[in-house]
């Protein structure tokens, strides 16, 4: 090779590496493209109960064949309460078979009682021998439905479980910009600090409620109740997540009847539950995801009662 022509090929060469952008450019623009891309494709699938929880199951003895049926005792049927801090007291009879609401200390997990004002998210209510506090309650109509459930939120399923009111707030003097609670009642800012005084007294248990009015629900009418899923779901929680709902006034294709019970996950399509049992979906990605649990009949024809026979909650997924 002539000087010249090394010399034409060297300076090509050095034009060349120039023109190429540093390495750390192209690693960042990678990183952009990845944080912006589509959330993984979600592929659900319905599974077996979890084993975690055929093990529970099996030390609780009989107490899952049990029949328990409960009463709201306050607020009373049409009754009108003057205070937005609104107590709700229940009485628990039948087979009990050794069922008890209660939560352990230690778990933090126990049988216990859901509690929906309205169309609002459950509350769990574990000890019944004081009242649950709804605090915060907007002036108004409203409607509560209450049912027992196990430690892993499945909903017990024998007649009387069920129980509904329709009570009236007036003159509340409710305050909406109140900061949200724990399920104990606590501030949020102030629930650590409580919860590492180990001897103070226990606290009334409650929740600060949302405004929401009642629906124009009619009680002899076909009523579906969502339960579950509800929440953020971390580590193994989130291996299979349930889907869980109380049916009133009405039976599914599958025990008999003329109903079905139609699901959608984010934007996917809808899928159908015909018995009257709960189900477990696993393969979720990580993440926010809506789901939708709606009643229609075996046409596939939605089914309404006051607006509560649709409803969408928004959990969150964290592995």
């Amino acid at each position: 090779m002539n000087l010249n022509r090394f010399l034409i090929v060297f300076v090509a060469t050095l034009l060349a590496a120039a023109c190429q952008p540093p390495a750390n450019t192209n690693t960042a623009n990678n990183a952009n493209v990845n944080a912006n891309a589509s959330p993984a494709i979600q592929n659900l699938t319905v599974v077996e109960r979890p084993q975690k929880i055929k093990d529970h199951m099996a030390a609780r003895g009989d107490q899952d064949q049990a029949a328990p049926t409960l009463k709201i005792v306050e607020p009373a049927a049409n009754s009108t309460v003057n205070s937005s801090n609104v107590k709700v007291r229940l009485t628990l009879s039948g087979d009990l078979k050794g069922y008890q609401p209660h939560k352990d200390p230690e778990t933090q997990m126990g049988n216990h009682i859901h509690v929906i004002l309205d169309n609002q998210p459950y509350e769990a209510y574990y000890e019944l021998g004081q009242p649950f506090e709804l605090r915060n309650v907007s002036d108004g109509e409203h409607t509560l439905r209450v049912f027992p459930s196990r430690p892993w939120h499945e909903s017990y399923k024998n007649e009387g479980a069920f129980q509904m009111v329709k009570f009236t707030v007036k003159n509340g003097g409710s305050d909406n910009s109140k900061p949200a609670t724990t399920n104990s009642g606590q501030p949020m800012s102030n629930a650590a600090n409580a919860n590492s005084n180990a001897n103070a007294a226990p606290t009334t248990e409650g929740k600060d409620m949302q405004p929401s009015t009642a629906g124009a629900v009619d009680a002899a009418r076909p009523l579906l109740t969502y339960s579950r899923p509800k929440g953020e779901y971390k580590g193994a929680d989130a291996d299979a997540i349930m889907i869980d709902f109380w049916l009133s006034n009405a039976k599914l294709t599958g025990d008999g009847g003329e109903y079905r019970v139609r699901y959608t996950i984010d934007n996917a399509q809808p899928q159908f539950i015909d018995t009257w049992q709960p189900i477990w979906l696993s393969g979720w990605t990580n993440g926010k995801h809506t789901v939708k649990l709606e009643l229609v009949d075996k046409d596939g024809n939605s089914v309404d009662n006051g607006g509560y026979n649709s409803t969408t909650r928004e959990i969150t997924i964290t592995k």
